[in-house]
């Protein structure tokens, strides 16, 4: 089987991209795991599949797999690229678009500058819905909990953006245990369809540096709703000021994220760049 695939990025974080609109594909969890690896196949952060609606109020549906071959629920950069990708491609001439997702609806705009804002819905804070194993005191809005890991306890954020994130504060992203706690923290018993790890460094009200060490993937350049959930851990510790834009410094470059409070949703903003397209046979 020869398929047709476009290689795009979003700050580092890479994917493949396939048009699935005219003809329905069905990837094994081998052939996606072929498909990631760096050495023997295209390689990648995620594969990304553009679908036809499933719903009569969106233009289109789109599948997110890690590089383990699991299915997920959101990717924000995979979001902001599926936007210049149905552009690129002519499968719609809007610029804002409804696309259905595992994790909801979400709703990208490519903006006149060639950046794309994608309106990430509201953050989801019910541990049964993350879902996270959680005393029923933390459904409180600005509860933060403990988890013990690797033998100390850290306290986190835990919430949803369409995926369950657990977000900790730490005084440098540099010095901060990802490479030993990431891991971990994803596969903790209390997240039982695991989480992706962030570690924000506060530098001001109005700045953060992330690192995010993804579910399925390991640490990337750059998480899209990584940086959405850390923008919102910090409203909700008072670090960060609610409805002001947030630069977000990832290894793989800057988002902008703005998130009002309770209710609203998560905004993000960022570019999304093709790299090169391509035929790989599985």
């Amino acid at each position: 089987m020869l398929l047709k695939f476009t290689k795009m990025h979003g700050l580092g974080n890479d994917f493949v991209v396939f048009d699935a609109t005219a003809q329905p594909l069905q990837l094994s969890a081998q052939q996606l795991r072929a498909l990631a690896d760096r050495h023997f196949g295209v390689g990648c952060d995620q594969i990304l599949l553009v679908e036809k609606p499933r719903s009569a109020d969106t233009d289109f549906y789109y599948r997110i797999f890690n590089a383990d071959g699991g299915e997920v629920e959101q990717c924000g950069n995979g979001a902001r690229c599926f936007v210049r990708f149905v552009h690129d491609k002519n499968l719609t001439h809007k610029t804002r678009i409804r696309v259905g997702t595992l994790g909801g609806v979400i709703e990208p705009q490519l903006e006149a500058d060639g950046q794309v804002t994608v309106d990430m819905g509201a953050p989801v804070f019910d541990p049964l819905k993350i879902p996270f194993d959680a005393p029923e005191q933390a459904l409180t809005f600005d509860m933060t909990c403990d988890l013990e890991v690797n033998k100390k306890l850290i306290k986190i954020n835990s919430l949803s953006i369409g995926n369950p994130h657990a977000v900790q504060v730490v005084s440098s992203i540099d010095e901060a245990p990802v490479a030993s706690d990431g891991p971990l923290i994803e596969a903790h018993v209390r997240f039982p369809r695991r989480v992706n790890a962030g570690f924000m460094q506060v530098v001001s009200r109005s700045h953060i540096k992330l690192r995010v060490y993804e579910r399925g993937a390991g640490e990337t350049l750059a998480c899209g709703t990584g940086a959405c959930a850390a923008v919102v851990a910090g409203v909700q510790r008072g670090l960060l000021n609610a409805g002001s834009r947030v630069r977000v410094t990832m290894r793989g470059g800057d988002l902008v994220i703005s998130w009002a409070g309770l209710g609203q949703p998560v905004m993000m903003t960022g570019p999304a760049v093709t790299v090169f397209e391509g035929k790989v046979a599985l």
